[in-house]
């Protein structure tokens, strides 16, 4: 290979595209959508990447959650909202279990594409296609759903602009005020056990504002009391999408990709040599990369060094998905070798893939209690190797769905039908997640006061 560009990657081996017959019509939409304006900034992708920097140096916390694939069906400014608003909970409730900053990275805005783990699925004696999810075709099991669109790219575009313009009114139009943390509990977690918790942590917040208004100290003189930071992300995994675009930074000279702030790789599509690989390497925005069961120690380093050649503490967020079986045999080996060789990144916790299980009467489900136990391991062998457990990340929605079994709510394999209602895996529900934020909190405490308690030692031995 020579020198990078943002087409470099169609010369390398690719997994997990989608074959597109008409080749013109492609490149009709490829070109059309080269013309679009990008749907974030440059800038903002680098204020992001500082922010990160600061998750890598343990001085930050990364909360980063949405939807399993975003669909054309359920768009609605209602969806978006209430997603928000349980992130905004999450966040609050992390912040005063971390005492430190937590970054908001949405799976919003640009999460359509799905990897699978078969071409084609078969109903009876039909096989088709399988459902890349809508950026690509359609869910409905018939052949003309389940043909490959390149129209679809363009819709997935316009619905990601429209759900930015509304995240960017929530964060920075009074929404998030912290005034409001009363209002951002939905009326079906009110009155649950964690809606109560969270009502009781807002009332706390509610008189440190009161006191800090009357030192005048209000939303006027600290806008961070009013409006929010927000970021969106999504797999790269559709690269024609990615590289239309892709545009280079007038000011830097860096070339971005302007799909979303933050793209991650996926266990699947992690080869070193891939096609994957070859592209986000060269664009500027802070990336993310899958290791699961399967990823060796070395394996892991190389790609470390490929995506973050500079070390750069802010570039890459590495999101392990082990499972909660795995995750204490798994995870070790993985955080020793890194932390040998020196590099600087974010380690996150992706609780969700490695608990995926499928019913006997055929729903995917994942139980909180395996969720639950893949947290606290992530955050019991970092503390045991000395290494800094910088976010989680996600499936979730603010909708009441019952899509994960377990939790308060005791969700049973018999009412999963009730409201399932993901296009692809099974997301956690509101109060599922506001329980899993407590407890990442909790977490985050103990984190908190054992780095305190390592302090005070070092202070004494050395007076």
């Amino acid at each position: 290979m020579g020198a990078w560009s943002p087409a470099s990657w169609r010369e390398l081996p690719i997994r997990q595209v989608p074959d597109y017959p008409d080749s013109e019509h492609l490149a009709r939409v490829e070109k059309e959508l080269r013309r679009y304006p990008p749907l974030v900034f440059a800038g903002e992708a680098r204020t992001l990447r500082e922010k990160l920097a600061r998750v890598a140096r343990g001085e930050a916390f990364l909360l980063q959650g949405g939807d399993c694939a975003e669909s054309f069906a359920e768009f609605h400014p209602d969806n978006i909202r209430d997603t928000f608003k349980v992130l905004l909970q999450m966040a609050v409730v992390l912040t005063f279990g971390a005492a430190m900053p937590v970054v908001k990275v949405g799976r919003m805005a640009g999460q359509f594409a799905k990897p699978r783990s078969a071409p084609t699925e078969k109903q009876g004696n039909v096989e088709l296609p399988s459902y890349r999810g809508d950026i690509v075709n359609g869910m409905d099991f018939t052949a003309e759903a389940r043909i490959t669109d390149p129209d679809r790219l363009m819709r997935a575009y316009n619905q990601s602009a429209a759900t930015l313009n509304l995240l960017r009114a929530f964060a920075q139009g009074g929404f998030a005020d912290l005034h409001k943390v009363h209002r951002w509990n939905l009326d079906f977690v009110r009155d649950s056990a964690a809606g109560e918790r969270y009502e009781a942590l807002a009332g706390r917040i509610d008189e440190t504002l009161s006191f800090m208004e009357a030192c005048g100290l209000t939303g006027d003189t600290i806008p961070q009391l009013r409006e929010t930071d927000f970021y969106t992300s999504h797999e790269a995994l559709l690269l024609v999408y990615e590289q239309a675009l892709t545009r280079q930074d007038s000011l830097t000279g860096q070339w971005y990709d302007c799909s979303a702030h933050m793209l991650w790789i996926g266990d699947r599509t992690r080869q070193v040599d891939g096609a994957h690989v070859e592209f986000l390497k060269g664009v500027g925005n802070p990336v993310g990369l899958k290791a699961g069961p399967t990823t060796e120690p070395d394996d892991l380093l190389r790609l470390i060094d490929a995506l973050n050649p500079e070390n750069d503490p802010g570039r890459l967020t590495i999101i392990c998905r082990m499972g909660a079986d795995k995750a204490e045999a798994k995870l070790p080996a993985l955080l020793r070798t890194v932390k040998r060789a020196g590099r600087h990144i974010v380690w996150t916790c992706d609780p969700m893939h490695g608990n995926t299980v499928a019913t006997a009467s055929g729903f995917k489900t994942r139980e909180v209690d395996a969720i639950r136990r893949e947290v606290d391991a992530f955050f019991a062998v970092h503390r045991a190797e000395g290494t800094h457990p910088g976010g989680v990340h996600l499936e979730m929605t603010g909708q009441d769905v019952t899509e994960c079994i377990g939790g308060a709510q005791a969700i049973t394999e018999e009412t999963l039908s009730d409201r399932y209602h993901t296009h692809c895996d099974p997301r956690l529900n509101a109060q599922q997640s506001i329980e899993l934020a407590f407890q990442i909190a909790e977490n985050l405490k103990r984190e908190r006061d054992s780095r305190d308690g390592r302090g005070d030692r070092r202070l004494a031995a050395a007076s």
